[in-house]
């Protein structure tokens, strides 16, 4: 019996991660990235202390369908950013999760797996 659910072959998965490296969908990015279920995209966030709402606005123009969750993966560890970041998000729509980019990443790929509609924004480790 397959349990695990299948991904459609079209949507970004995370294969692996790295010290300052992506790779989503077999292909390979250097840096920080935004990862949606149908594109992935160079982010300018390389730091959590560089992280602002605006940073955040590829999120905000998601092209099909909006975002419903937006993991914040943070680098080697969870930072929590103040509630007034998140509150600016949720102004906008979007419901925000901060967690290592380890965990971000595990995570993203769950929630694509259910077909969620979700986006991961990593700060590589």
């Amino acid at each position: 019996m397959e349990i695990t659910p299948a991904i459609p072959e079209d949507r970004q998965v995370i294969d692996s991660y790295g010290p300052g490296r992506f790779r989503v969908a077999r292909t390979d990015y250097e840096g920080p990235v935004i990862v949606f279920p149908d594109r992935v995209v160079a982010w300018g966030v390389g730091a959590v202390d560089a992280l602002t709402p605006e940073s955040l606005e590829p999120v905000y123009q998601a092209a099909e369908e909006p975002v419903e969750l937006l993991l914040i993966g943070t680098g080697a560890r969870t930072e929590f950013l103040s509630p007034a970041f998140r509150a600016a998000l949720k102004e906008r729509g979007v419901a925000v999760d901060f967690m290592a980019t380890a965990a971000a990443c595990r995570t993203y790929n769950v929630l694509l797996a259910e077909g969620r509609r979700v986006a991961a924004a990593l700060i590589p480790v």
